[in-house]
């Protein structure tokens, strides 16, 4: 699906363009930084955080008082229900893409998994981070914004776009 997008009072179009679940991880993998989305009391928390992409599941370090390591302690052995996001999205240009990944996050216990994962992704926050959450993704959905063609809408890519493989 393909739809048009301006920013108000801007001439310049934009074109929306669907990803499929493989384009969309494969761009989830190439940053680090990302949104995690989950219940709270009942009502959506949004926090930030690293990630990395481990054999297509997203693997994040919480701290101990974290909400999302307690209600993820607390889930049955599917885990809990949480939506992922991150993006690269122009601020100048709004050219870039978006991706929204919906699954289980569940703890990891395995010792050994914990260590591995320990050395895969390191925490850009001052603060003891020795929990381990692995989301598997069930529905991943993504975007791309690109400039409009003209005639027939031809997609130019970004540069800075990660190459697809």
């Amino acid at each position: 699906m393909l739809s048009h997008n301006a920013e108000p009072g801007s001439s310049e179009l934009r074109l929306s363009v669907e990803l499929d679940s493989d384009e969309a991880l494969r761009l989830l993998g190439s940053v680090s930084l990302g949104r995690i989305v989950f219940t709270q009391h009942a009502l959506p928390a949004v926090r930030p955080v690293t990630h990395v992409l481990d054999d297509g599941n997203i693997v994040i370090r919480t701290h101990d008082g974290a909400a999302l390591t307690s209600r993820a302690q607390q889930a049955d052995g599917r885990g809990v229900v949480v939506a992922y996001e991150a993006d690269a999205i122009d601020p100048d240009t709004h050219l870039g893409w978006s991706v929204v990944v919906t699954g289980y996050a569940r703890p990891v216990t395995d010792p050994h998994e914990v260590a591995r994962y320990q050395k895969l992704l390191r925490p850009r926050l001052h603060r003891t981070m020795d929990h381990t959450v692995v989301i598997r993704p069930d529905l991943v959905t993504g975007t791309r914004l690109t400039e409009t063609g003209g005639a027939g809408d031809v997609v130019r890519p970004r540069p800075e776009d990660p190459p697809a493989e």
